[in-house]
């Protein structure tokens, strides 16, 4: 396989996520250049990146290793994650453009039209690109730096499960819009969460003790989904 230099890092990621390098397994500079199909350079580079980023770590003796994160430092991911998704809507709320509420729109009408079919084979991918989009939304690039890097660790961590009802979920994404829409950034804040907490219960750690499968617990708070839509 040859890709650019720039990828790289990127496709380092990618693989990390993927399971294709085992958590504490060794990345050395030479063979990663020669899967890649590029020198060294780039991929030392890359390695630096990943570090920062916490998916690789450098050991005295052995070098660039694949970190091994704890059920703690998991868990707090998602916390993080269900504290900055609502930060992000009610930003979004305030800044998005209308082309953000176009692409967010698409997406909902897809997502609840895979959603009724029973087609769930869609609804993960559609699903991440609403989050993504909602977060560019938000008008920080910090900020949706930060969301995208969690979701790609979350995503190393964690099995998700299928949504129980796919209808209901994409139910919320589209009362998140109206709310987007409308300017009401504390609404998209509460819907957000909400949905955010319930997703992360979906959430199965890939390492925690055997086989065993945590859970995040969900709100009991009801979020009102109706309300005017556009």
């Amino acid at each position: 396989m040859r890709i650019p230099a720039h990828s790289v890092c990127t496709a380092i990621r990618d693989d990390i996520v993927a399971g294709v390098y085992e958590r504490g397994s060794r990345l050395t500079e030479e063979l990663l250049a020669r899967r890649y199909g590029v020198s060294r350079v780039p991929v030392r580079e890359a390695l630096r990146t990943l570090e920062a980023e916490g998916f690789v770590v450098t050991r005295r003796h052995a070098g660039a290793c694949v970190a091994e994160p704890t059920e703690q430092e998991a868990a707090d991911l998602l916390e993080m994650r269900m504290l900055l998704e609502p930060l992000g809507a009610a930003r979004a709320a305030q800044r998005r453009t209308e082309a953000h509420l176009k692409v967010l729109r698409g997406l909902v009408r897809l997502g609840q039209e895979r959603a009724r079919r029973g087609s769930s084979e869609d609804l993960r991918s559609l699903g991440g690109w609403f989050h993504e989009t909602l977060a560019q939304a938000s008008g920080s690039h910090a900020l949706t730096s930060t969301l995208t890097q969690l979701r790609h660790k979350i995503a190393w961590m964690y099995a998700v499960d299928a949504p129980a009802n796919p209808v209901e979920s994409w139910a919320e994404h589209g009362a998140i819009v109206d709310a987007v829409a409308r300017g009401d950034g504390e609404r998209a804040r509460a819907i957000t969460a909400l949905h955010t907490e319930r997703s992360s219960a979906a959430h199965r750690l890939r390492f925690a003790g055997g086989d065993r499968q945590d859970r995040v617990r969900t709100s009991q708070h009801v979020v009102n989904m109706s309300g005017p839509r556009h």
